[in-house]
């Protein structure tokens, strides 16, 4: 119950933020919108086979400039190679090792990859142990951008491991 209403909060607070009208039909769709995404996530919880509680603190308010930067630098990747009359792109499928132990670390690891243009997850899967991610990338440069590790490091830090 407490979670429900702390979500209403964040929702109501989200919703007026963007939207700031005050116009009667305006109103009851926003409202009509935070109570069905409280059904869904209430639903969610139901049938997720493991309902761990949000261990992340503050630490994603940290993560999110980082993220932010790199779809823009990757968005100006992307753009270039666009642009250019040679469209120097070398498509490859790849696999990279995620270090994270929790679930939602590796989900965020996940879609940070995919979030970045040039990259997508295709596949996650668990191997010896280890959590592997299917990756393609559309050029050398973003492959080794994965490879790297960077990324991989900072979604650590956000679980609370890693340096």
């Amino acid at each position: 119950m407490k979670h429900g209403i702390v979500w209403a909060l964040l929702l109501t607070a989200a919703w007026w933020l963007w939207s700031a009208h005050v116009e009667m039909l305006i109103v009851i769709f926003g409202v009509g919108s935070i109570i069905l995404t409280l059904y869904l996530f209430a639903r969610m919880d139901r049938f997720a086979e493991d309902n761990p509680p949000y261990t992340l603190g503050l630490r994603p308010v940290w993560y999110l400039p980082y993220i932010i930067w790199e779809i823009v630098k990757a968005n100006l990747d992307v753009a270039k190679i666009i642009i250019s009359p040679k469209m120097d792109i070398q498509p490859r499928m790849f696999e990279t090792e995620a270090t994270q132990k929790t679930t939602i670390a590796q989900v965020i690891y996940a879609n940070s990859i995919t979030l970045t243009p040039g990259t997508i997850t295709c596949d996650m899967r668990e191997r010896d142990g280890k959590m592997v991610f299917r990756v393609h990338a559309l050029t050398k440069d973003s492959k080794a951008g994965v490879e790297a590790g960077d990324m991989d490091r900072r979604c650590t830090r956000l679980e609370g491991g890693g340096s």
